[in-house]
């Protein structure tokens, strides 16, 4: 039961964000009384932090699954990229926004993810990448990190990209690839032409 309404949380929390959740919506959606809910659960709070730690360990994951099964660094990205398009589709970019504004205890969890966790993953691709020749010799590493995980969070950010006007999965494509053509040697950008015409 734990897992079913732990799978339903989170599938309605990225369609229509954290805070707009109730728990009386929840219970609706699947069918069973709130107090069944709360028997695992002691508040709202505690399912979203369970939510997006089943999230992270997840994101974990798929991430390590590509590592260990991309071929260069560029194949990483695009690997990357198909999981992006799939994992955000319907995702509402609100949730980093209701985040940290409504459980920033939760939040600290997400960005201690993406200040360890992510950061190495790309701190590494990059440096795979200058060492396979497909991205420029004088790039430095740990500034492009850096700008990566930034320039990723900025697609959420509905001042610059508002739900109503941008597709999430579509503006951080677009911004990955702007990256990668801007740190790619000219052997790397043959590949990423190569990977594209895929």
């Amino acid at each position: 039961m734990q897992g079913r309404i732990l799978a339903k949380a989170e599938e309605l929390s990225r369609t229509l964000g954290f805070r707009a959740i109730t728990m009386d919506e929840l219970a609706t959606n699947l069918g069973i009384s709130k107090k069944t809910i709360y028997q695992y659960y002691s508040d709202k709070n505690s399912l979203v932090d369970s939510v997006v730690s089943t999230i992270i360990q997840g994101t974990q994951a798929k991430c390590h699954n590509t590592t260990l099964k991309s071929e260069n660094a560029i194949d990483e990205i695009f690997i990357t990229m198909k999981n992006i398009r799939k994992d955000f589709q319907n995702l509402n970019p609100i949730v980093l926004h209701d985040l940290e504004k409504y459980f920033p205890e939760t939040y600290e969890k997400f960005q201690e993810h993406k200040n360890n966790f992510i950061y190495e993953l790309i701190y590494q691709n990059l440096v795979n990448g200058i060492a396979e020749g497909y991205y420029r010799n004088e790039i430095k590493p740990e500034i492009l990190a850096r700008f990566r995980i930034e320039s990723m969070l900025m697609a959420f950010n509905q001042n610059i990209f508002p739900a109503k006007k941008f597709k999430l999965a579509e503006v951080t494509q677009a911004i990955l690839e702007h990256f990668l053509y801007g740190i790619a040697t000219p052997k790397g950008l043959l590949l990423i032409e190569k990977y594209k015409s895929k």
